[in-house]
């Protein structure tokens, strides 16, 4: 059986200052005529449809067309809501959906109710699990502990109760899912996945990801939420984004997953480009010299992060940059280190930079009192955290 696999659409994001509406259009032109060319039996689409819980009305207008061109195709869409999507909205008329062969997951309720297909190798059953989050859904799922491992594995649970039941035994499994997944067991520190500046943060008590062996048992797991196509495990495997949404992707080569389910065999995947309305590039040095040397030349035409290495940041550095180079869009400022002019004080951005909202106020505490935070004091600023970024989801989406 034959999948296409893609998530994190961002209906409606900007790119800085650039509309990504004709490029998100024609992404999502690219899928439908691959998924006709390639033949495909099912497209997984994991989550993140929208970029904000209310949605614009031109990203509306988007996926309603896209809702129409994915049914003309006359093969099974199954999608679920991520955790930039309202689940409330975006399940608005998921039972009308279903009968155009559109089957939205956006309830925990139902991530055990799989839609079922069929190939010459017998059934498969696809479960669609909706982005959950883990103080909203732990007592509706009945998980031990308000953790992203916790509810998943809470949700996988009912999962495989409803595969034991089903005959005949053995029968194939594709899991679409939203969240941070890790090969190892979601403890540990060397996360090795590759997160990107676009994406938001899940943590709760500090923890944001989960390890892969939830899903142990499963033949095929499409994930959504980074935005780097990337595997985790043999079975386990996220698509990314079709675009890129901050220069921390700048690498990554766009794509969506063509993924083949055979029995008894790890499935096979393909990795099939998606169209880019610009290259990004990243560039730094002296305003003077990038204004003026011809090897920069080349930089007119993509969308640009400019890095200015001079002592104090330049006059209309931007409006300047702007003249020779139309589409920059990031300017940054990073002085050259001169051991004259060397300090032990970093500037606040330097204080900042990779630090989390806790690690910010644990040092507030220990700068206006000059000791550093208890456990005690210390797990209470982690609550506090998590009540905030919870209170901030509930607002968007209740």
């Amino acid at each position: 059986m034959r999948f296409l696999h893609t998530s994190d659409w961002h209906l409606g994001r900007r790119f800085h200052r650039e509309d990504l509406l004709p490029a998100q259009e024609a992404f999502l032109d690219h899928l439908v005529d691959t998924a006709r060319a390639e033949d495909v039996d099912a497209i997984l689409v994991a989550g993140d449809i929208y970029d904000r819980a209310i949605p614009s009305l031109d990203a509306v207008r988007l996926f309603n067309r896209a809702l129409h061109q994915l049914a003309d195709l006359d093969v099974p869409i199954i999608m679920i809501s991520g955790n930039h999507d309202s689940a409330h909205r975006l399940g608005v008329g998921s039972g009308l959906f279903t009968r155009a062969g559109i089957h939205l997951r956006t309830d925990p309720d139902t991530c055990d109710v799989p839609v079922l297909l069929t190939d010459a190798d017998g059934p498969v059953a696809v479960y669609g699990i909706p982005y959950l989050e883990p103080s909203m859904v732990r007592t509706q799922l009945e998980a031990e502990a308000t953790s992203h491992h916790a509810v998943l594995t809470a949700a996988l649970d009912k999962i495989h109760a409803d595969l034991t039941g089903r005959q005949p035994a053995g029968t194939r499994s594709v899991v679409i899912a939203h969240a941070f997944v890790t090969p190892g067991t979601g403890q540990s520190e060397n996360q090795q996945v590759e997160e990107s500046d676009s994406e938001r943060d899940l943590s709760v008590g500090g923890v944001a990801h989960v390890g892969a062996q939830v899903f142990d048992g499963i033949d095929y797991v499409a994930l959504g939420h980074l935005h780097g196509p990337q595997k985790v495990t043999d079975r386990v495997h996220y698509s990314g984004s079709p675009l890129a949404y901050s220069f921390s992707e700048a690498t990554h080569t766009k794509s969506f997953t063509l993924v083949d389910l055979t029995p008894g065999t790890a499935p096979t995947l393909k990795r099939l480009p998606c169209p880019t309305p610009h290259r990004l590039e990243r560039i730094e040095g002296l305003l003077e010299d990038l204004l003026t040397h011809p090897a920069h030349e080349h930089l007119k035409d993509a969308w640009l992060e400019v890095t200015l290495t001079d002592p104090a940041l330049p006059f209309e550095a931007m409006a300047r940059l702007r003249r020779r180079f139309p589409h920059t869009l990031s300017l940054k400022h990073q002085r050259v280190f001169i051991p004259a002019q060397a300090t032990d004080t970093p500037t606040y951005t330097e204080r900042l930079r990779g630090r989390s909202e806790l690690d910010i106020a644990s040092d507030f505490i220990t700068d206006m009192r000059g000791t550093a935070p208890t456990p005690d004091e210390h797990a209470l600023l982690q609550t506090a955290v998590d009540a905030a970024r919870v209170n901030e989801l509930q607002k968007e989406t209740v």
